[in-house]
């Protein structure tokens, strides 16, 4: 089904946290090794993406939850599978294979869903399909910020391992099977302008067929700019040369913070608009408080004002958080796109 078509009549739901309902699995470091790394010589614990390959069970059932509870896309576990962000846990000879075993574990949680409601009509949140995102993180090292307070030239990546780094993860990622790419959480713009050429630099050499591709920006706090400092319409400017399905929000504000910032991107965006905010603003010990019926009804909000395409949920959302949010916009129209007149030559 193709989702461009399903956007114009409904609007989609993307799925919660990976990482919170990872925490629910109170997993060890042997767990996080498994039997393949049991000898690693570094500790690899809060390496999620390492699960891919080592709890792959974990990360296709907590898809299925997503699925289950209404979600008609969801991301893949890629987050930080790239050799920049690997380098971590000196792991960066893993970055393709993760992004492959990733995809792998999305799209079987997908066909086992979509089999299950053939064997139950009727059940699920879905109408018939749904789609793989596969995700691309915004890095551990920004092109636009210096690391060095001291040195404010400096910076710790250049532009062309960037590209690299994305490059290999998006080969992974399409050869795992995914349907779309999601370019997300972006707070630099120039890391995000590396994660697009390598996009288009893949498509171009392997002379696939382009995948549909989403991205989604961070406001980090009220005074409604990325953390390197680009107002939202200037994020918007520039990264739309890529044409993306749908440009939006996530991470870092709940809904009630990132209201007036969607309302804006509604106005200006002449592709689809998403919005997946935290449950609320983290407390005094990081965790998120933000009820499921409380997000469902700023989403819902936001669904009637006509602001959005996509929604769904970031850092501290769960399935009951999806849930809430699916039946609270469900038979709502879908924010309709503007007409864009063409300049005169």
């Amino acid at each position: 089904m193709n989702i461009q078509q399903e956007l114009e009549k409904r609007i989609l739901i993307i799925d919660g946290a990976m990482g919170t309902m990872i925490q629910r699995y109170k997993l060890t470091e042997a767990d996080y090794r498994g039997e393949r790394f049991k000898d690693w010589h570094c500790d690899v614990k809060g390496n999620n993406d390492l699960l891919n390959i080592t709890q792959p069970h974990i990360i296709t059932e907590i898809h299925k939850k997503y699925l289950d509870a209404g979600a008609d896309i969801i991301e893949t576990n890629t987050f930080s599978s790239t050799v920049i962000a690997m380098a971590d846990y000196e792991m960066q000879s893993l970055a393709y294979e993760l992004n492959v075993a990733a995809a792998k574990c999305a799209r079987k949680a997908v066909n086992e869903f979509l089999e299950s409601r053939k064997a139950s009509p009727g059940g699920g949140g879905l109408e018939g399909a749904a789609w793989v995102a596969g995700a691309i993180g915004p890095l551990n090292k920004t092109l636009s910020l210096s690391p060095d307070v001291n040195n404010p030239g400096y910076r710790a990546v250049t532009f062309d391992e960037v590209v690299a780094a994305y490059y290999e993860q998006v080969k992974g990622l399409v050869d795992g099977g995914v349907d779309i790419l999601l370019v997300e959480t972006i707070f630099d713009t120039l890391n995000a302008k590396g994660a697009i050429f390598a996009i288009k630099k893949y498509f171009r050499d392997t002379k696939k067929e382009p995948l549909p591709v989403m991205i989604s920006g961070t406001i980090t706090d009220a005074s409604g700019r990325t953390l390197s400092g680009q107002t939202l319409e200037a994020f918007y400017t520039s990264v739309m040369h890529a044409k993306p399905l749908s440009i939006g929000l996530n991470c870092a504000l709940g809904a009630k913070e990132m209201r007036p910032h969607i309302e804006e991107l509604s106005q200006i965006a002449s592709c689809y608009v998403s919005a997946y905010p935290n449950a609320g603003l983290p407390n005094a010990m990081g965790e998120y408080d933000e009820r499921p019926e409380d997000t469902g009804h700023y989403l819902e909000e936001w669904a009637k004002e006509g602001f959005v395409n996509i929604v769904g949920g970031c850092c501290g959302t769960t399935p009951d958080h999806i849930q809430h949010i699916a039946e609270h916009v469900k038979g709502i129209t879908p924010r309709s796109l503007p007409i864009v007149e063409k300049e005169l030559v």
